[in-house]
């Protein structure tokens, strides 16, 4: 793999042995189309073209990873992964960036326009921004300290976006655990993938409307019974940074033991009821048959598990209705259709 930043060699080795496993026992769907190496002739450095960028990003603001990594999944939520979220409103066309899930949100863009521009210089109209979004996720996660995969490569950038889509099919982090299957199902996606996906909130940051309505909903009953006010404490700290109305923009981190490192404390949080977002203690709290809790049981006392579960999905999800040939286009900018 090419992705390697900071794990040791045995820990590579046991979790690539692990994704192999688990994508022996997968329907993966497109992957036949999509390839490794897929640019190893067209343009030999378009992967360390991405992971320099990607050092200089994140070096610059750690935030940057989880933001790109953001990136990728809203993307593939809405249509499948085909750089529709990068698209600029244009001619009547409304940009995905402008949906509510999206708007003042989502950040990374001008990273990808980096990327591009350089891609550009060096292969010009081979690498697909699609492509640019599936690799920077992979390697984002990587430079966390998280697992390394490789890639399917070989998708077709869309010539359009969809605002209604982006607005109707990406999780609201207030959704209740049904939603959430609901909305993973809708792109071919199982509770396996919901709960390891999930595990991404193990770094970066969400903002006080995202996470207001459980800090500041919860009843009498659960704070009456939290007898060491471990739930208690951690809501109102939560409340001291996010208060019932205003200061919307205020930042808290998904994980608070380890907010810029990609590991497998996201679910040693939520079964101790400190999940950030309503999302991610429903999956707990809302998994009355306990298939979903097992899992994060499982999750939470074998991180080697976790990122091999993690890569998996990744490949999963990236790999959901691709674009090809004629279908897309290899875009010049990534924010508009070519011309």
């Amino acid at each position: 793999m090419s992705c390697d930043f900071s794990m040791n060699p045995f820990t590579i080795v046991l979790i690539t042995v692990l994704v192999l496993v688990l994508q022996s026992l997968s329907t993966f769907g497109d992957e036949q189309l999509l390839v490794h190496g897929y640019y190893r002739e067209t343009c030999p450095m378009a992967e360390q073209i991405v992971r320099y960028n990607l050092q200089f990003a994140v070096l610059k603001n750690p935030r940057m990873a989880a933001s790109l990594l953001r990136l990728h999944f809203h993307d593939c939520f809405v249509m499948g992964c085909d750089a529709s979220i990068l698209l600029d409103s244009h001619e009547g066309m409304i940009s995905e960036k402008q949906a509510g899930p999206n708007v003042n949100s989502l950040r990374g863009f001008e990273v990808i326009d980096r990327i591009k521009y350089q891609l550009e210089a060096a292969c010009p109209l081979t690498v697909s921004c699609a492509d640019i979004l599936a690799i920077a996720a992979r390697d984002a996660v990587a430079m966390r300290g998280g697992p390394c995969w490789e890639v399917y490569l070989g998708r077709k950038d869309s010539l359009k976006a969809s605002f209604d889509g982006a607005n109707q099919l990406i999780p609201a982090p207030n959704s209740s655990l049904e939603t959430l299957i609901s909305n993973f199902k809708q792109q071919g996606l199982d509770i396996g993938d919901l709960v390891a996906l999930s595990g991404s909130h193990t770094m970066g940051k969400a903002r006080c409307s995202s996470f207001r309505q459980q800090i500041h909903d919860a009843s009498a009953e659960e704070e009456q019974y939290d007898k060491y006010e471990r739930y208690t404490t951690f809501r109102r700290i939560l409340r001291s940074i996010c208060p019932r109305s205003g200061k919307d923009n205020r930042l808290a981190p998904l994980d608070f033991q380890t907010p810029a490192r990609f590991d497998n404390n996201y679910f040693i949080n939520i079964l101790e009821g400190r999940g950030l977002l309503g999302s991610d203690n429903v999956l707990v709290k809302e998994d009355h048959e306990g298939e979903i809790r097992k899992l994060v049981w499982a999750y939470a006392s074998n991180q080697e598990l976790f990122f091999a579960s993690f890569a998996n999905s990744m490949l999963r999800m990236g790999n959901t209705n691709v674009l090809y040939g004629n279908e897309g286009e290899i875009r010049r900018n990534c924010r508009f259709v070519n011309t």
